[in-house]
């Protein structure tokens, strides 16, 4: 799934900050969240499918398996993730008609250098209004700016190898793949993710398509997943439905198991995938969105002459210690500090 895992197993944590005390992963499904991993977080995400493909024109029977894994670093900034997405395929191809009874081909069927940068987030403002005080009813359903997604562009060069029977090219290419993510948290622990993306794009054959998820948190540690995708080339297209489900462990370790079918001949396919998700947290302080125009700008001045209230006040304090050593107690600050 693209949703975060913090994402998928509550209402999401929609302060400023990217980063969540819950490890927050893409898995089990094949769209990417809007949101990133936070910055001096280090993640690893892997799965292994088997599967089984039917082609009727091509009177074949294909048994894979698939490893996929990825990579994901937040960096610089709350916003922007860095991330190496691949898969690695060996097939099985048995023929029902003809001389040859069997082949096996195993090569990457992917290899993507990108990063993810979050452009829009309309969950930051809503956190600095705060929850309706006067009102249980507002604050538990859905309202019309729910409907107002996080929104986050990706770019990336995807790395491909000669004499691969995978793909429809046979020559070594680096071609751009671009996307678009969106993510809506609505109330009720429901998460919808939209892909909408162009893939391998400089090459004969050009990938177009989206991918819809919708997760459901069924309770703390638990959470169900459906999603559809759909895409075009001139070498294959199709339209996949993908369901299953996720467990949180600790909040570092993720493990998840979803099921894919297609719904044609050429070839059918059913897909069983298991997965795991784990982190590095090395995130030291909590780190904010940085806020754009007069909103951010009077943020930050807001922020300024609070440091430099507290400074003022600590200086009166010491100002007031008598030269016995007996010192006035001090005054509460904004905090409630002394």
């Amino acid at each position: 799934m693209r949703t975060l895992l913090y994402f998928l197993f509550f209402i999401p944590c929609i302060a400023f900050s990217q980063y969540t005390e819950m490890i927050n992963t893409n898995r089990p499904g094949g769209s990417q969240g809007a949101f990133s991993v936070g910055t001096k977080v280090l993640q690893f995400e892997t799965g292994l499918t088997y599967g089984i493909e039917k082609h009727d024109l091509l009177n074949t029977e294909t048994t894979l398996f698939n490893w996929d894994y990825s990579a994901r670093y937040g960096i610089w900034k709350e916003e922007l993730e860095i991330s190496l997405i691949g898969s690695f395929q060996s097939n099985t191809i048995e023929y029902t008609t003809g001389s040859i009874a069997e082949d096996k081909i195993s090569n990457f069927k992917s290899n993507t250098l990108g990063a993810k940068y979050l452009v829009y987030d309309p969950y930051k403002n809503r956190e600095l209004e705060g929850p309706n005080l006067y009102s249980w009813r507002k604050n538990n359903r859905m309202q019309w700016k729910d409907l107002i997604p996080a929104v986050a562009v990706y770019a990336g060069a995807n790395f491909d190898f000669a004499d691969n029977a995978l793909l429809p090219f046979q020559e070594s290419t680096i071609s751009p793949t671009v996307a678009i993510s969106t993510q809506n948290n609505f109330v009720g622990s429901l998460v919808l993710v939209t892909n909408i993306f162009a893939d391998r794009i400089t090459t004969d054959f050009p990938t177009y398509g989206y991918i819809v998820t919708l997760t459901h948190a069924t309770n703390r540690y638990f959470s169900i997943f459906v999603e559809n995708q759909g895409f075009k080339s001139d070498f294959y297209a199709d339209q996949i439905l993908r369901g299953g489900a996720a467990a949180l462990i600790t909040k570092d370790l993720h493990v998840d198991l979803s099921f894919s079918v297609n719904f044609k001949e050429t070839p059918s396919l059913f897909y069983g995938r298991v997965g795991v998700a784990y982190r590095f947290d090395m995130h030291s302080e909590d780190e904010f969105l940085e806020n754009k125009g007069k909103a951010g700008r009077e943020l930050r001045r807001a922020e300024k002459d609070k440091r430099k209230a507290n400074k003022k006040a600590k200086k009166e304090n010491k100002k007031r210690k008598r030269k016995d050593g007996f010192e006035l107690p001090e005054e509460d600050d904004d905090n409630g500090g002394k």
